[in-house]
């Protein structure tokens, strides 16, 4: 490996812990309030399914850094976007009529 490579490999390393790191509060916050109101599930389906083809590129390429950081951030887009399936799909079913809002209040 030359020094080269070596700094292009740290240098997607970086990268990767960066962008990587940057979900993490979301997904606590998410999972912690449950509050999904302000998420796109488009946006999150179209992100999680886009995390999901970079990892399979990485693992074509045998690129760590894009194997690691895809590896952690489509299971941390992965939880959000369950979430924001099953919470909206809960509040609809209270909001319909005989639904079970307020029932339990």
């Amino acid at each position: 490996m030359t020094l080269e490579s070596s700094v292009h490999e740290w240098l997607g390393y970086a990268a990767a812990v960066l962008t990587t790191s940057a979900f993490v509060p979301q997904a606590i916050l998410t999972v912690r309030t449950r509050d999904v109101r302000g998420i796109s599930l488009t946006m999150y389906a179209a992100f999680t399914v886009g995390v999901a083809l970079w990892l399979v590129y990485g693992l074509a390429l045998g690129a760590w850094p894009i194997i690691l950081s895809n590896v952690v951030t489509l299971a941390l887009a992965g939880t959000i976007l369950v979430l924001k399936l099953r919470l909206d799909r809960t509040a609809r079913t209270d909001a319909a009529p005989g639904g079970t809002a307020g029932r339990y209040s």
